[in-house]
């Protein structure tokens, strides 16, 4: 079997691998949240929010493949398997049913800022370890917080 090699000291992929794994669940639940709570809004603001759950859906979705992808780079196996998120995520759960506007928009704000700590975190983490994968939760990071100014404005 073939196992790609990382150009990273064992330590230093340790911090880097535990920091991708840790961002590829929280996106992984992150755009399951969203869209959860996409199928399930209602109130007045029905479309507008309808919407804006969509983007920040394709947001993680599109980060999640490049921080797998980034762990797959350096010999790490990604897992993004259902069991994995649910047991490790660092979002809270999210009520079935019906969601109000204003209580959807409340609980996007609290999972991105959830996410977004976390996220922070594994900036500060891999500075030294990887510049590289930092540069990618340095992006990741601006976009969610992007997300997370536009939810709050919803809600004022």
């Amino acid at each position: 079997m073939y196992v790609v090699k990382s150009p990273l000291s064992d330590a230093d992929l340790k911090v880097v691998s535990e920091a991708l794994q840790g961002a590829l669940v929280d996106l992984v639940d992150l755009s399951l949240v969203a869209k959860q709570i996409h199928w399930n809004v209602v109130g007045p603001r029905f479309r507008s929010v309808h919407l804006q759950l969509d983007e920040v859906v394709d947001t993680a979705r599109l980060h999640s493949d490049t921080v797998a992808e980034r762990a797959s780079t350096l010999g790490v196996s990604p897992d993004g398997r259902a069991a994995t998120v649910a047991k490790t995520s660092g979002i809270g759960a999210v009520h079935e049913g019906w969601v109000k506007d204003v209580d959807a928009v409340r609980a996007l704000v609290d999972a991105l800022g959830a996410v977004i700590t976390r996220m922070r975190e594994r900036v500060d983490a891999t500075g030294d370890a990887d510049p590289v994968s930092q540069d990618i939760f340095i992006g990741i990071t601006a976009d969610l917080e992007k997300h997370h100014w536009m939810f709050q404005a919803e809600n004022g």
